[in-house]
């Protein structure tokens, strides 16, 4: 028998779940080519990681309910401010994006 988990269990911190989580959280329009959000592989491209890499990343957070996902080709992601928000301080994902101790903020942000 098979039993399918719609949970994301981190056993060990996931950083590339954080790098795309981050990035889709400080996103600004000027990474993106459309309003609607950022297509996976200009995703890739940001963060110099394989397209099915950032693909499954990009599914986590989905099911998540954390990011929001528009069209068919390209899909554009979003990052959902308001489902992350509301999401349970105890989620393993919750924790992992809102640890910023060795995140560099000058990646997302210019002073």
């Amino acid at each position: 028998m098979m039993v399918m988990m719609d949970t994301y269990d981190i056993d060990t911190e996931d950083k590339e779940l954080k790098f795309v989580g981050l990035e889709l959280m400080f996103l600004t329009p000027e990474k993106c080519s459309s309003d609607d959000g950022i297509s996976a592989v200009e995703l890739s491209k940001i963060l110099k990681m394989p397209l099915e890499t950032v693909k499954k990343k990009l599914k986590i957070l989905y099911d998540k309910g954390i990011v929001r996902v528009r069209g068919i080709n390209p899909k554009l992601w979003k990052f959902d401010e308001f489902n992350f928000q509301r999401m349970d301080e105890d989620d393993e994902v919750y924790r992992l994006l809102c640890s910023f101790d060795d995140v560099d903020f000058d990646r997302y942000f210019t002073y």
